[in-house]
């Protein structure tokens, strides 16, 4: 079956998280993603969270289907390789810090004059232009400039972070979506490569909804509200008999009437000042209490039971043991079952986005560091002899 992407060549040149989530993507639906660590080392996520025989066993998820080579770019051959393998690559992947590559000879200008046709996924802290551009900035960086940490965590309690990383991973899909933008411009007007400029900041802005607007308008300064969502009600987590916590959204217009039918307030069902969201958000104190109420009368299985059976919006807080559990998870494969390189077995997510007729695919797993160096510096011209005196010198 044809990929999507298949026949697209990527050079990635980033490490940890945000540029090589963007490569993992792209892999995943038949692009060809070749892999450039530094030899000795490799990428440093190969040593986070937690390791088996020394390697991260979230490397099996982020750099399935990639080829990698080991490669110092300080060096010149380095740069000359990278430069070689830019003659037939349709994307180049970077994440770091703005002005790296150019030092290293391998800056936009550089790369658009070998091959014109290149498109170049930059992502940095706070992009390619701007007074912070040469500020080092990390994904939890960005989630606190891009407003995202203010608004997280519970009201006059120090502000906290989401858990993973979510400040480079929604970089990596805004630099996946800026590459297949730039390939549909390249491939409509003459073959012509672009920059696509991607910082974390902004990759986290775009996703704070109507905050601006509000302050812009109302002087509004969103604070943290814990488990409710400010202004749409009534939406929050209940505690339920068992100690268990069932997240309810009862928000719409008609799913509020029938979450009061369920909890038998038919008061508020007919109240008029509560038939729209803009009289619920008046009242959601009132709203939170009443179905606080119901909620801590029952366990967790008998209010999703019963809300379920209502068609309202509702459910658990899953841990990870209940995500591997859930037989959801499973039938829609978004749990892998495979191997880790000494046949261990592990489990990893599934590919998302789900696409019909072309979907992604795993074809083989997290390579070893530097795996395909011979064969990608062969491939290029490089022989054996050069290649052993390059190995001898730490370049490979």
């Amino acid at each position: 079956m044809t990929k999507p992407l298949q026949g697209l060549r990527v050079i990635e040149l980033g490490q940890l998280i945000a540029g090589p989530f963007a490569g993992k993507m792209l892999a995943e639906f038949g692009a060809e993603v070749i892999k450039i660590e530094p030899p000795g080392s490799g990428d440093p996520l190969r040593k986070w969270r937690l390791l088996h025989e020394g390697t991260s066993v979230w490397w099996a998820v982020q750099s399935r289907n990639k080829q990698s080579v080991s490669l110092d770019l300080r060096t010149p051959e380095g740069q000359d390789v990278v430069r070689t393998l830019v003659q037939d690559a349709d994307v180049l992947i970077e994440n770091f810090r703005p002005g790296t590559m150019e030092a290293w000879n391998l800056g936009w200008e550089a790369l658009h004059a070998i091959n014109p046709k290149l498109v170049m996924l930059r992502v940095s802290g706070y992009g390619q232009t701007g007074p912070y551009r040469d500020r080092p900035g990390f994904g939890v960086v960005g989630e606190a400039m891009g407003g995202l940490r203010h608004l997280s965590g519970e009201p006059g309690r120090t502000p906290v972070r989401a858990g993973v990383s979510i400040g480079d991973s929604l970089s990596a899909l805004h630099g996946v979506i800026g590459v297949l933008l730039a390939l549909r411009h390249r491939d409509q007007n003459g073959g012509e490569g672009q920059v696509v400029d991607v910082a974390l900041y902004e990759s986290v802005f775009n996703m704070m909804e109507s905050l601006l607007p509000e302050y812009s308008v109302f002087g509004t300064v969103r604070q943290a509200a814990g488990s409710s969502l400010p202004g749409i009600a009534p939406t929050n987590a209940y505690l339920c008999a068992d100690g268990k916590y069932a997240l309810i959204a009862g928000n719409g217009d008609g799913i509020f009437r029938r979450l009061m039918e369920v909890i038998e307030r038919l008061d508020l069902r007919d109240d008029p000042e509560l038939a729209r969201n803009d009289g619920r958000v008046r009242h959601v104190a009132r709203l939170d209490a009443a179905i606080g109420a119901w909620a801590a009368e029952r366990t967790l299985d008998e209010v999703l039971e019963r809300l379920n059976e209502a068609r309202i919006p509702a459910g658990r807080i899953y841990d990870v043991a209940d995500i591997a559990a859930d037989p959801h998870y499973k039938a829609r494969e978004m749990i892998l079952d495979t191997q880790l390189a000494d046949g261990t077995p592990v489990q990893v997510p599934g590919i998302v986005p789900k696409l019909s007729a072309t979907p992604g695919e795993v074809l083989h797993a997290a390579p070893a560091l530097g795996e395909h160096t011979d064969a990608v510096l062969a491939d290029i011209g490089i022989d054996s002899t050069t290649r052993a005196a390059w190995r001898a010198r730490g370049i490979i």
